[in-house]
């Protein structure tokens, strides 16, 4: 037996997570970004990161191509940046505020965390692929997360 599809999203809404923009440069030198709430450490030693993108995602053939991502871990404030990247046919940082990484990846200027990382494994899942990846480099900065529970975006109540 197992839950319809309904079910199941109604289940995991129930799981708050971490909303981050995952980003790459393509073939001509183009950045690329798309919202990705389906993020979690793997391991310590070496320090590895997954993601789960879906296949219809306008970004999954480019992930599957890539060597390196860069990964920002949104603040509070930056729902607006999560909703443009959200949107299949918006990948384009026009109007984002972003730095480029020392791998070379694009990142969102404000987050509260940025990753850039080596894709070292790619595995089908489901509707989904996911991508392992060894985080090279990354900073930390102050503020809190944006987090995304319940369908609806949400900040920590302190």
């Amino acid at each position: 037996m197992s839950v319809d599809p309904s079910q199941f999203r109604a289940l995991l809404s129930r799981f708050a997570s971490s909303v981050t923009v995952v980003s790459a440069r393509d073939e001509s030198g183009a950045d690329r970004g798309m919202t990705v709430s389906a993020f979690s450490s793997v391991s310590l030693e070496p320090p590895l990161v997954l993601m789960c993108v879906d296949r219809s995602a306008t970004l999954h053939e480019l992930l599957l191509r890539t060597d390196m991502v860069g990964v920002s871990v949104l603040a509070r404030a930056q729902e607006w940046v999560s909703r443009h990247f959200a949107t299949r046919e918006r990948h384009e940082w026009e109007g984002v505020p972003q730095r480029r990484g020392a791998c070379g990846v694009p990142l969102v200027d404000g987050a509260i965390a940025h990753l850039e990382c080596r894709v070292v494994a790619r595995h089908p899942a489901g509707d989904h692929t996911i991508v392992v990846a060894q985080v090279e480099r990354g900073d930390v900065a102050e503020g809190d997360p944006l987090l995304y529970f319940r369908g609806e975006y949400a900040g920590l109540r302190r």
